[in-house]
């Protein structure tokens, strides 16, 4: 088979939100965030495995989205669409009981206009700048928002990857301050957020990269392997070169493997000539630079002629890849292309 498989373990999937889960009280519930297509993974079969596992609150970026995962789940869990209630969505919104995280006035206005007495959210700007009211809109609109009953009330830390940083402390005390004494659960903490203890957990936790295997949660089981099958192996003398630009040249006798996969796969050009693929515990370079549907791996240490080789395994982590490409791991997930073999295990 030429097509590569992109192996997924629904296991350790599960087995990370149930840790991150362990992080918080029994007054607090952990979502699980499936956004981007279940981070590049598969909304749909990620949804039904963490609903399984006792989610019952997702968070998705669109209406779309959250249209699509209905459809896999049901009517049992909550879905939240994190950009609100866009212009065009309220037949979605309404009719597959969509809870929409309202991050402006006018999304407040819509919603009470198009949707009256259906759920909703508030999104809240503590910092990011990026979605939700800003503190001043905020208690412009309060009372009339608390009034139709809001379900959840929350923010996003910007810095919750650097335990340390100061930005952290600020976040969370104007969260309280535009918060605290409201009959309304709250949530702050995704995957970092989570890891920062429990002053940043309120009622609700939205577990997200840390589900799919990566930082900042360091104690992640891997969730991905990515074998990349040989398609072709060639002798190269010395002095010889491989691939386009001819960036790499034989110093020795030399064993080249040509795998199926490149940067319409997901997989950065920039990882030419400094990337590695893994036999087993195995390392092999790249050679070469990395072309649209072709990798060209150095064997000559090998002992046999491998069938695959992988470049996401418990060997190289999808944030071992993401330094590598000068990128991070969510990245490396979000854009793993349409043409690998999905193969569901756990």
């Amino acid at each position: 088979m030429g097509t590569a498989t992109l192996e997924i373990d629904l296991g350790a999937l599960v087995a990370n939100w149930q840790a991150l889960d362990a992080f918080t009280g029994p007054d607090c519930a952990t979502a699980a965030v499936v956004k981007a297509d279940g981070y590049g993974l598969g909304a749909e079969r990620v949804g039904r495995a963490l609903l399984r596992a006792g989610v019952r609150q997702f968070f998705v970026a669109l209406a779309e989205e959250g249209a699509a995962l209905r459809q896999a789940l049901g009517l049992e869990p909550e879905i939240f669409v994190l950009s609100g209630h866009m212009p065009g969505d309220t037949d979605m919104l309404g009719d597959l009981d969509l809870t929409p995280c309202l991050n402006s006035v006018d999304q407040l206005t819509r919603q009470f206009e198009a949707l009256p007495g259906r759920r909703f959210a508030i999104q809240l700007d503590t910092g990011m700048n990026r979605l939700g009211m800003e503190p001043a809109e905020w208690a412009a609109v309060r009372d009339i928002a608390l009034s139709q009953d809001p379900v959840l009330i929350l923010s996003h830390l910007a810095c919750a990857d650097e335990p340390e940083h100061p930005m952290n402390t600020m976040q969370l005390e104007l969260f309280r301050s535009l918060t605290d004494g409201l009959d309304v659960p709250r949530s702050l903490a995704a995957t970092g957020g989570i890891l920062l203890g429990p002053d940043y957990h309120f009622e609700l936790t939205r577990a997200g990269i840390g589900i799919y295997g990566g930082e900042p949660f360091f104690d992640a089981y891997p969730v991905v392997r990515l074998s990349l099958p040989v398609i072709q192996v060639r002798e190269v003398e010395p002095g010889e070169t491989v691939g386009y630009g001819c960036t790499w040249e034989a110093e020795v006798p030399s064993r080249i493997a040509t795998v199926a996969a490149g940067y319409a796969d997901g997989l950065n050009r920039v990882l030419s000539n400094h990337a590695t693929l893994f036999h087993g515990p195995i390392p092999c370079p790249v050679a070469g630079r990395i072309s649209m549907d072709l990798i060209t791996v150095d064997i000559t240490h090998l002992d046999e002629i491998p069938a695959a080789l992988d470049i996401l395994s418990p060997e190289q982590t999808i944030d071992d890849l993401a330094a590598l490409a000068g990128t991070i791991g969510y990245e490396v997930l979000t854009t793993l292309g349409p043409r690998y073999g999905r193969r569901y295990v756990g």
